[in-house]
Protein backbone atom coordinates (compact mmCIF):
# COMPACT_ATOMS: atom_id res chain seq x y z
CA UNK A 1 0.00 0.00 0.00
CA UNK A 2 1.21 3.52 -0.61
CA UNK A 3 0.20 6.99 0.39
CA UNK A 4 1.30 10.37 -0.95
CA UNK A 5 -0.78 12.65 1.24
CA UNK A 6 -0.46 11.70 4.89
CA UNK A 7 3.11 12.98 5.18
CA UNK A 8 4.47 16.50 4.73
CA UNK A 9 5.84 17.30 1.28
CA UNK A 10 9.37 17.41 2.66
CA UNK A 11 9.26 13.61 2.81
CA UNK A 12 7.91 13.42 -0.71
CA UNK A 13 6.45 10.03 -1.45
CA UNK A 14 6.41 7.24 1.11
CA UNK A 15 5.26 3.66 0.81
CA UNK A 16 3.99 1.25 3.44
CA UNK A 17 4.52 -2.44 2.93
CA UNK A 18 3.55 -5.56 4.84
CA UNK A 19 6.22 -8.16 5.58
CA UNK A 20 4.89 -11.68 6.14
CA UNK A 21 8.24 -12.75 7.59
CA UNK A 22 11.18 -11.08 9.28
CA UNK A 23 13.30 -12.67 6.57
CA UNK A 24 11.83 -10.01 4.26
CA UNK A 25 13.08 -7.22 6.53
CA UNK A 26 16.53 -5.64 6.73
CA UNK A 27 17.73 -6.12 10.34
CA UNK A 28 19.83 -2.93 10.44
CA UNK A 29 17.05 -0.77 9.03
CA UNK A 30 14.52 -2.26 11.46
CA UNK A 31 16.81 -1.70 14.45
CA UNK A 32 17.53 1.85 13.35
CA UNK A 33 13.84 2.54 14.03
CA UNK A 34 13.52 0.26 17.07
CA UNK A 35 16.49 1.80 18.89
CA UNK A 36 18.46 0.35 21.81
CA UNK A 37 16.19 1.14 24.76
CA UNK A 38 14.00 -1.97 24.60
CA UNK A 39 15.51 -5.32 23.50
CA UNK A 40 12.14 -6.95 22.85
CA UNK A 41 11.31 -4.84 19.79
CA UNK A 42 14.73 -5.35 18.22
CA UNK A 43 15.09 -7.62 15.21
CA UNK A 44 17.13 -10.33 16.96
CA UNK A 45 14.56 -11.02 19.67
CA UNK A 46 11.62 -11.04 17.26
CA UNK A 47 13.49 -13.24 14.78
CA UNK A 48 14.34 -15.74 17.54
CA UNK A 49 10.60 -16.05 18.22
CA UNK A 50 9.80 -16.50 14.54
CA UNK A 51 12.67 -18.78 13.49
CA UNK A 52 12.19 -21.08 16.48
CA UNK A 53 8.55 -21.52 15.54
CA UNK A 54 7.38 -20.14 18.88
CA UNK A 55 5.59 -17.25 17.14
CA UNK A 56 4.53 -18.43 13.69
CA UNK A 57 1.45 -18.94 11.57
CA UNK A 58 1.31 -22.52 12.88
CA UNK A 59 1.06 -21.27 16.47
CA UNK A 60 -1.45 -18.54 15.63
CA UNK A 61 0.95 -15.63 15.09
CA UNK A 62 0.97 -14.69 11.39
CA UNK A 63 3.40 -11.85 10.69
CA UNK A 64 1.96 -8.65 9.22
CA UNK A 65 4.84 -6.37 10.15
CA UNK A 66 4.49 -2.84 8.80
CA UNK A 67 7.32 -0.83 7.25
CA UNK A 68 7.22 2.80 6.14
CA UNK A 69 9.87 3.33 3.45
CA UNK A 70 11.24 6.45 1.82
CA UNK A 71 10.86 7.21 -1.87
CA UNK A 72 14.05 5.33 -2.80
CA UNK A 73 13.10 2.26 -0.74
CA UNK A 74 16.55 2.29 0.88
CA UNK A 75 15.57 3.54 4.34
CA UNK A 76 12.88 2.63 6.86
CA UNK A 77 11.18 5.68 8.33
CA UNK A 78 8.97 3.67 10.65
CA UNK A 79 8.14 0.08 11.61
CA UNK A 80 5.58 -1.77 13.72
CA UNK A 81 5.49 -5.43 14.91
CA UNK A 82 2.05 -6.64 13.82
CA UNK A 83 0.46 -10.09 13.83
CA UNK A 84 -2.76 -11.64 12.59
CA UNK A 85 -4.05 -13.68 15.55
CA UNK A 86 -6.54 -16.55 15.58
CA UNK A 87 -6.54 -16.74 19.39
CA UNK A 88 -5.68 -14.55 22.39
CA UNK A 89 -3.01 -16.70 24.03
CA UNK A 90 0.39 -15.28 24.86
CA UNK A 91 -0.72 -11.64 24.97
CA UNK A 92 -1.07 -11.15 28.76
CA UNK A 93 -4.13 -8.99 28.09
CA UNK A 94 -7.32 -10.90 28.62
CA UNK A 95 -10.11 -10.22 26.14
CA UNK A 96 -12.04 -13.48 26.46
CA UNK A 97 -15.12 -11.59 27.63
CA UNK A 98 -15.01 -9.39 24.54
CA UNK A 99 -14.60 -12.41 22.27
CA UNK A 100 -17.50 -14.21 23.91
CA UNK A 101 -19.81 -11.18 23.72
CA UNK A 102 -18.85 -10.48 20.09
CA UNK A 103 -19.58 -14.05 19.01
CA UNK A 104 -22.82 -14.27 21.01
CA UNK A 105 -23.92 -11.18 19.09
CA UNK A 106 -23.35 -13.07 15.84
CA UNK A 107 -19.87 -11.84 14.94
CA UNK A 108 -16.58 -13.67 14.42
CA UNK A 109 -13.97 -12.31 16.81
CA UNK A 110 -11.01 -14.21 15.40
CA UNK A 111 -8.86 -13.54 13.53
CA UNK A 112 -7.95 -10.15 14.94
CA UNK A 113 -4.97 -7.84 14.43
CA UNK A 114 -2.38 -7.33 17.17
CA UNK A 115 0.45 -4.81 17.37
CA UNK A 116 2.81 -5.99 20.11
CA UNK A 117 5.53 -8.44 21.09
CA UNK A 118 4.56 -12.11 21.53
CA UNK A 119 4.66 -13.53 25.06
CA UNK A 120 6.14 -10.31 26.46
CA UNK A 121 4.10 -8.09 28.83
CA UNK A 122 6.66 -5.29 28.71
CA UNK A 123 5.70 -1.70 27.97
CA UNK A 124 7.65 -0.36 25.01
CA UNK A 125 7.45 1.35 21.62
CA UNK A 126 5.08 -0.12 19.07
CA UNK A 127 4.87 2.54 16.33
CA UNK A 128 8.60 3.06 15.95
CA UNK A 129 10.14 5.94 14.02
CA UNK A 130 13.65 6.55 12.69
CA UNK A 131 15.30 9.15 14.96
CA UNK A 132 16.37 11.31 12.01
CA UNK A 133 12.68 11.54 11.03
CA UNK A 134 11.72 12.75 14.52
CA UNK A 135 10.24 15.98 13.14
CA UNK A 136 7.68 13.86 11.30
CA UNK A 137 7.06 11.33 14.07
CA UNK A 138 3.32 11.86 14.39
CA UNK A 139 2.83 11.67 10.64
CA UNK A 140 4.73 8.39 10.38
CA UNK A 141 2.94 6.87 13.35
CA UNK A 142 -0.39 7.98 11.94
CA UNK A 143 0.56 6.24 8.69
CA UNK A 144 1.28 3.01 10.59
CA UNK A 145 -2.02 3.22 12.47
CA UNK A 146 -3.90 3.95 9.24
CA UNK A 147 -2.25 0.92 7.62
CA UNK A 148 -3.48 -1.33 10.45
CA UNK A 149 -7.00 0.00 9.98
CA UNK A 150 -6.76 -0.67 6.24
CA UNK A 151 -5.62 -4.27 6.87
CA UNK A 152 -8.52 -4.81 9.27
CA UNK A 153 -11.00 -3.44 6.74
CA UNK A 154 -9.61 -5.47 3.84
CA UNK A 155 -9.61 -8.72 5.83
CA UNK A 156 -12.90 -7.94 7.61
CA UNK A 157 -11.30 -8.36 11.02
CA UNK A 158 -13.22 -7.77 14.22
CA UNK A 159 -10.67 -5.53 15.91
CA UNK A 160 -7.14 -4.13 16.23
CA UNK A 161 -5.21 -4.31 19.49
CA UNK A 162 -2.06 -2.36 20.40
CA UNK A 163 -0.72 -3.93 23.58
CA UNK A 164 1.68 -2.44 26.16
CA UNK A 165 2.36 0.68 24.10
CA UNK A 166 4.02 3.84 25.37
CA UNK A 167 1.75 6.58 26.67
CA UNK A 168 2.26 8.97 23.77
CA UNK A 169 1.36 6.21 21.28
CA UNK A 170 -1.67 5.31 23.41
CA UNK A 171 -2.88 8.91 23.17
CA UNK A 172 -2.15 9.21 19.45
CA UNK A 173 -4.10 6.13 18.35
CA UNK A 174 -7.06 7.13 20.52
CA UNK A 175 -7.45 10.10 18.19
CA UNK A 176 -7.98 7.61 15.35
CA UNK A 177 -10.90 6.00 17.15
CA UNK A 178 -9.10 3.34 19.20
CA UNK A 179 -10.65 2.66 22.61
CA UNK A 180 -8.22 3.38 25.44
CA UNK A 181 -7.48 0.44 27.69
CA UNK A 182 -5.56 0.76 30.96
CA UNK A 183 -3.63 -1.77 33.01
CA UNK A 184 -1.29 -1.65 35.98
CA UNK A 185 2.33 -2.73 36.35
CA UNK A 186 4.81 -2.37 39.20
CA UNK A 187 8.35 -1.27 38.36
CA UNK A 188 11.38 -0.95 40.61
CA UNK A 189 13.39 2.24 40.05
CA UNK A 190 16.95 2.87 41.16
CA UNK A 191 17.04 6.22 42.95
CA UNK A 192 20.80 6.33 42.93
CA UNK A 193 21.27 3.81 45.73
CA UNK A 194 24.94 3.14 46.50
CA UNK A 195 24.20 -0.36 47.81
CA UNK A 196 21.41 -2.68 48.90
CA UNK A 197 21.39 -1.40 52.50
CA UNK A 198 20.80 2.13 51.26
CA UNK A 199 17.81 0.87 49.28
CA UNK A 200 16.44 -0.77 52.44
CA UNK A 201 16.49 2.56 54.28
CA UNK A 202 13.77 3.75 51.87
CA UNK A 203 11.42 1.04 53.17
CA UNK A 204 9.33 0.73 56.30
CA UNK A 205 10.80 -1.10 59.28
CA UNK A 206 8.52 -4.09 58.70
CA UNK A 207 9.54 -4.47 55.08
CA UNK A 208 13.23 -4.09 55.90
CA UNK A 209 12.92 -6.83 58.49
CA UNK A 210 11.09 -9.19 56.11
CA UNK A 211 13.62 -8.73 53.32
CA UNK A 212 16.59 -9.27 55.62
CA UNK A 213 14.95 -12.41 56.98
CA UNK A 214 14.32 -13.76 53.48
CA UNK A 215 17.92 -13.08 52.47
CA UNK A 216 19.29 -14.77 55.58
CA UNK A 217 17.16 -17.85 54.83
CA UNK A 218 19.08 -18.47 51.60
CA UNK A 219 22.50 -17.99 53.17
CA UNK A 220 22.96 -21.72 53.60
CA UNK A 221 25.88 -24.03 53.03
CA UNK A 222 26.09 -25.53 49.56
CA UNK A 223 24.19 -22.73 47.81
CA UNK A 224 25.99 -21.14 44.87
CA UNK A 225 24.48 -18.27 42.86
CA UNK A 226 26.17 -17.23 39.62
CA UNK A 227 25.58 -14.31 37.27
CA UNK A 228 26.21 -15.42 33.69
CA UNK A 229 26.30 -13.11 30.68
CA UNK A 230 26.59 -13.49 26.93
CA UNK A 231 28.92 -16.27 25.85
CA UNK A 232 29.15 -17.64 29.41
CA UNK A 233 25.66 -19.11 28.95
CA UNK A 234 26.05 -22.56 27.38
CA UNK A 235 23.57 -25.00 25.86
CA UNK A 236 23.79 -26.98 29.11
CA UNK A 237 22.54 -23.91 30.97
CA UNK A 238 19.70 -23.53 28.49
CA UNK A 239 18.74 -27.20 28.93
CA UNK A 240 18.37 -26.68 32.66
CA UNK A 241 16.68 -23.32 32.30
CA UNK A 242 14.14 -24.73 29.85
CA UNK A 243 13.23 -27.33 32.47
CA UNK A 244 12.67 -24.48 34.95
CA UNK A 245 10.47 -22.73 32.42
CA UNK A 246 8.38 -25.84 31.71
CA UNK A 247 8.11 -26.64 35.41
CA UNK A 248 6.75 -23.17 36.17
CA UNK A 249 4.23 -23.39 33.32
CA UNK A 250 3.03 -26.83 34.43
CA UNK A 251 2.65 -25.81 38.08
CA UNK A 252 0.61 -22.73 37.16
CA UNK A 253 -1.63 -24.59 34.73
CA UNK A 254 -0.16 -22.51 31.95
CA UNK A 255 1.01 -23.23 28.44
CA UNK A 256 4.70 -23.27 27.47
CA UNK A 257 4.63 -20.83 24.57
CA UNK A 258 8.39 -20.84 24.06
CA UNK A 259 10.10 -23.96 22.73
CA UNK A 260 13.60 -25.15 23.50
CA UNK A 261 15.04 -23.86 20.22
CA UNK A 262 13.99 -20.32 21.10
CA UNK A 263 16.41 -20.21 24.03
CA UNK A 264 19.29 -21.37 21.84
CA UNK A 265 18.52 -18.68 19.27
CA UNK A 266 18.16 -16.13 22.06
CA UNK A 267 21.62 -17.07 23.29
CA UNK A 268 23.07 -16.71 19.80
CA UNK A 269 21.36 -13.50 18.73
CA UNK A 270 20.81 -11.52 21.92
CA UNK A 271 23.92 -12.42 23.91
CA UNK A 272 24.83 -8.75 24.46
CA UNK A 273 21.55 -8.29 26.34
CA UNK A 274 21.42 -11.53 28.33
CA UNK A 275 21.99 -11.88 32.07
CA UNK A 276 21.19 -15.27 33.58
CA UNK A 277 21.11 -15.69 37.36
CA UNK A 278 21.77 -19.38 37.98
CA UNK A 279 21.47 -21.04 41.41
CA UNK A 280 22.83 -24.43 42.45
CA UNK A 281 22.56 -26.36 45.72
CA UNK A 282 25.42 -28.77 46.31
CA UNK A 283 26.13 -28.73 42.58
CA UNK A 284 22.52 -29.33 41.46
CA UNK A 285 20.59 -26.51 39.69
CA UNK A 286 17.57 -25.31 41.63
CA UNK A 287 16.56 -21.90 40.26
CA UNK A 288 17.14 -19.36 37.53
CA UNK A 289 16.21 -15.85 36.54
CA UNK A 290 16.50 -14.73 32.93
CA UNK A 291 17.08 -11.01 32.36
CA UNK A 292 17.41 -8.92 29.22
CA UNK A 293 19.18 -5.60 29.60
CA UNK A 294 18.01 -2.52 27.75
CA UNK A 295 19.83 0.79 27.58
CA UNK A 296 18.81 1.80 31.11
CA UNK A 297 16.56 -0.97 32.39
CA UNK A 298 16.78 -4.64 33.35
CA UNK A 299 13.83 -6.81 32.31
CA UNK A 300 13.61 -10.03 34.30
CA UNK A 301 11.46 -13.15 34.58
CA UNK A 302 11.97 -15.95 37.08
CA UNK A 303 11.57 -19.72 36.78
CA UNK A 304 12.43 -22.36 39.38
Amino acid sequence: MSNNSIMPNVLEKISIRIASSLKDIDPELWNACAGQQNPFVQYNFLSALEDSGSASAETGWTCQHLIVENANHDKYLGVAPVYLKNHSYGEYVFDWGWADAYERAGGQYFPKLLCGVPFTPVTGPRLMVLPTAENHKDGIRNALAAAMIQIAEQLNLSSIHVNFSKKDEWKLISEKGFLQRQGQQFHWENKGYKNFDEFLTDLSSRKRKNIRKERSNVEVAGLNIQTLTGGEITEAHWDVFYDFYRNTSDRKWGYAYLNRRFFSLLGERCKENLILIYAEMNGSPIAGALNLAGADCLFGRNWV
